[in-house]
């Protein structure tokens, strides 16, 4: 009976923590709410994470209720979440990818990458610097045409607006 109550607690956390941390891309005036909060830009996020591989993804969002920068990393055929503090822009922990979901997505966005010849950082800073008093959220890159390029998510306030940059 114990052991029965026990999994039923596990599996309940399990799904409260998936929902809170998938509600920042359904509730983007949540993220816009917390998004102050950051002073490092997504950009930043990214080339910090380089220490722990290249770089093939980032994000804002709510986990937890708490905004994080996570940021997908690719070294020696690995892939692992890096999360970097959004006010110091330092690594506080990076793990090594093991979801299915994560990483089929994770292996997506490298094979855009391995194809890319700007790197998306710079891609991540182009956009927010075309885009005067918008900041990037998100970069998720992907083959278009079999033509590496990201898909750029800016916010302004709780405006979004969703941007294409080439990555050749």
């Amino acid at each position: 009976m114990r052991k029965d109550l026990a999994v039923a607690v596990a599996v309940t956390g399990i799904l409260a923590a998936v929902a809170l941390s998938s509600r920042a891309e359904d509730n983007p005036a949540a993220l816009a709410k917390a998004l102050p909060e950051a002073s490092v830009s997504l950009d930043q996020g990214l080339k910090a994470s380089e220490r722990e591989g290249k770089p093939i993804s980032g994000k804002f969002e709510l986990e937890d209720g708490a905004l994080q920068l996570s940021v997908y990393t690719m070294k020696a055929g690995e892939f692992s979440e890096v999360i970097v503090d959004h006010k110091t822009g330092t690594i506080k922990k990076a793990e090594k990818i093991t979801d299915a979901d994560d990483l089929k997505n994770a292996k997506e966005q490298s094979q855009a990458m391995a194809q890319a010849k700007a790197s998306l950082e710079k891609a991540v800073a182009n956009t927010a610097k075309a885009n005067s008093g918008y900041r990037a959220v998100s970069a998720m890159p992907t083959l278009d045409a079999g033509k590496p390029v990201a898909h750029i998510t800016l916010m302004k306030g709780d405006q979004v607006k969703k941007v294409t940059e080439k990555l050749e």
